[in-house]
């Protein structure tokens, strides 16, 4: 067993040390100087590359009337070269076509197929079950380019995303409750190679849960507040007691199961009167203890702060999983009913697998990382842990560590 655990031994000293370094350089926020560097080398590395746009029906989505495909990406490769290694990253709703590390693994001789489900930009309709049977269109069509070993790349939310799109085609269970052709294509996903985790939340309902303000006291009023679970009164902290951590995680996980309930009743009173489903927003999802707290989950990320800033002022406007029907609901975000989270889908794996945590990142911790290798079933896997942010928007050179480690891995097992 491939246990490269030596980065995870790193002291929260130093940790906070080099969080200080990259803060100093005004590099671990993607600041102006980095953010040209980024878009140069981007340009850079994207004309030494051949890119082609990919469109397919899927098994349960036909192309549209106007022409539009359910599924689409970019396929990268360095110019001139048909690889027999590729990748492929998918995210639950956000379009990877043009994924900021393409052209960095395409100019390092590997494929690279940013590809999207019915579901880029329509979460609120989202369904695992259609997006997996998605994902398996463009598995398909990469085998058909002639790609011997196929890599699926779970970045951010897509790890959960595609964790769960190789333990079916393993261990094939969501077809059972389905009929016709998505019964048959759940049934019978292609299997990928390898798997590699970065910079990945460990799961939907769990990253949503985490990040809930319990404080919430009606669901319809983004102001009803009960100020003792609030993370924002000042009366609370940062810095949190271990009292009101305890009691804080477990108002959170209440809210997300009161949110289900309602979810599961609705559905039954709405189908009893022949209307399928409901629309309805979610508020105040930035509230994770840990954008505002250094202490818990301590990184070198920057505190406070989140993906959008100031996690206060984030919590007042819109975040994960801010329109939800009550089918998305409880197939991605529930705790007690979604197949989205990450460790049990994880826990059937065999294939080879990387996980690659960035110490920068501001809403996936080293807890999480370490969680999701802990959950591998897999013999042959390995966590490693690299500077920079979610992104890796630090500058070029970051991103060229992650594409270079990915790529030696691969080699190694290609």
């Amino acid at each position: 067993m491939t246990m490269n655990r030596r980065a995870a031994l790193v002291g929260g000293a130093t940790l906070a040390f080099a969080g200080r370094a990259l803060a100093q350089q005004g590099l671990s926020q993607g600041g102006a100087p980095a953010v040209a560097a980024q878009r140069d080398e981007h340009a850079k590395l994207a004309a030494q590359c051949d890119t082609q746009f990919v469109g397919l029906p899927s098994a349960t989505a036909p192309r549209s009337e106007v022409g539009g495909h359910p599924c689409q990406g970019m396929y990268w490769t360095a110019k001139g070269q048909k690889p027999r290694v590729a990748l492929i990253a998918t995210h639950y709703n956000v379009d990877f076509a043009e994924h900021y590390l393409a052209p960095y693994i395409a100019s390092l001789g590997y494929g690279f197929l940013g590809w999207n489900t019915r579901y880029r930009g329509n979460e609120d309709l989202f369904t695992l079950e259609h997006a997996l049977v998605d994902i398996g269109a463009g598995v398909k069509w990469l085998r058909e380019q002639g790609v011997e070993r196929l890599v699926i790349l779970g970045n951010s939310g897509g790890g959960s995303l595609m964790g769960a799109y190789q333990a079916e085609a393993t261990t094939p269970t969501l077809h059972a409750e389905m009929k016709g052709a998505a019964h048959d294509a759940l049934a019978n996903l292609p299997k990928s190679d390898l798997y590699i985790s970065l910079n990945a939340h460990s799961g939907r309902p769990e990253v949503l849960t985490n990040w809930l303000d319990p404080s919430v006291t009606d669901e319809r009023d983004p102001v009803a507040t009960d100020q003792s679970l609030d993370m924002y009164n000042k009366e609370n902290g940062p810095p949190y007691s271990d009292e009101f951590i305890t009691r804080y995680r477990a108002a959170q996980r209440v809210r997300n199961q009161r949110i289900t309930d309602w979810c599961k009743a609705e559905l039954k009173r709405l189908n009893a009167a022949g209307i399928p489903d409901f629309l309805f927003p979610l508020f105040r999802a930035w509230a994770d203890l840990r954008f505002m707290d250094g202490r818990i989950d301590p990184s070198d990320r920057v505190v406070p702060g989140c993906y959008r800033g100031d996690p206060a002022v984030a919590n007042r406007g819109f975040g994960l999983g801010r329109a939800c029907t009550l089918k998305s609901w409880l197939s991605m975000w529930s705790l007690e009913t979604s197949k989205c989270q990450g460790p049990e889908q994880l826990a059937k794996f065999a294939i080879p697998a990387l996980i690659i945590q960035s110490r920068a990142d501001q809403g996936v911790f080293l807890s999480d990382a370490s969680k999701m290798f802990e959950a591998v079933g897999s013999k042959d896997k390995t966590q490693e842990l690299i500077p920079g942010n979610h992104y890796l928007e630090d500058g070029p050179d970051y991103r060229h560590r992650a594409a270079s480690m990915i790529a030696d891995w691969v080699k190694g097992r290609a």
